[in-house]
């Protein structure tokens, strides 16, 4: 392969997969979908228009591969309930926030932004969005909430969409629509008190958990 770069031809396989994902990632993020190309893709990640079409052979096939790492990227970040307290309502209070800290942290407000772009052209890749994001966090949140709370399934489901109704979605529309800022870095779990509030959302989960 004469016409691929060096640093490409260092990279083989899964390794040159990612890469390439996390190159695709930043151009769609900053051109949009409809101006992202192939061949602006293959320039950003230094490799050839077929090496790039050996791994996905449409910008579509791409697009999706791109959701799926943000998927695993994002729920690597958010982790479980449990993770963050022995005490169940301030592992919910965190697990909330900390989910809130995420949806509101530039790179995922562009994210979704770009996702409802294209909702109605590509309605897969909202769906796939959606149970990437919201499902797998709704579901993380339900197991723990029926296990430390003897809850049924259909139960702990419900409270679970509540909890995050109220302790993030209003922040996350105001965010979508530049009513509130984003958080510009990288948001750490360390950073969570200041970049939330979490004596608002530890009120909420009081008054909604069982008991």
């Amino acid at each position: 392969m004469k016409d691929e770069p060096q640093r490409s031809r260092q990279r083989r396989g899964e390794e040159l997969r990612r890469h390439i994902l996390f190159m695709a990632k930043d151009v769609f993020l900053e051109t949009g979908y409809e101006r992202a190309s192939m061949d602006t893709v293959a320039t950003r990640a230094e490799t050839s228009k077929r090496t790039l079409y050996a791994h996905f052979e449409s910008k579509d096939k791409l697009f999706l591969a791109v959701l799926d790492l943000v998927r695993e990227l994002y729920l690597h970040r958010l982790g479980t309930p449990g993770a963050y307290a022995e005490d169940p309502p301030e592992a919910v209070t965190r697990f909330c926030g900390r989910f809130l800290q995420l949806m509101v942290w530039e790179a995922q407000v562009r994210t979704c932004r770009l996702i409802i772009a294209e909702a109605e052209r590509l309605p897969g890749s909202s769906s796939t969005y959606f149970d990437a994001i919201f499902a797998s966090t709704y579901e993380r949140l339900s197991a723990y909430l029926a296990e430390r709370y003897a809850m049924d399934h259909a139960d702990s489901a419900a409270l679970a969409e509540d909890l995050l109704a109220r302790t993030v979605l209003p922040r996350l529309f105001r965010t979508l629509l530049n009513v509130d800022e984003v958080i510009k870095d990288m948001p750490e779990e360390s950073a969570l008190a200041g970049d939330v509030d979490l004596d608002a959302i530890r009120r909420l989960v009081a008054a909604t958990l069982p008991g």
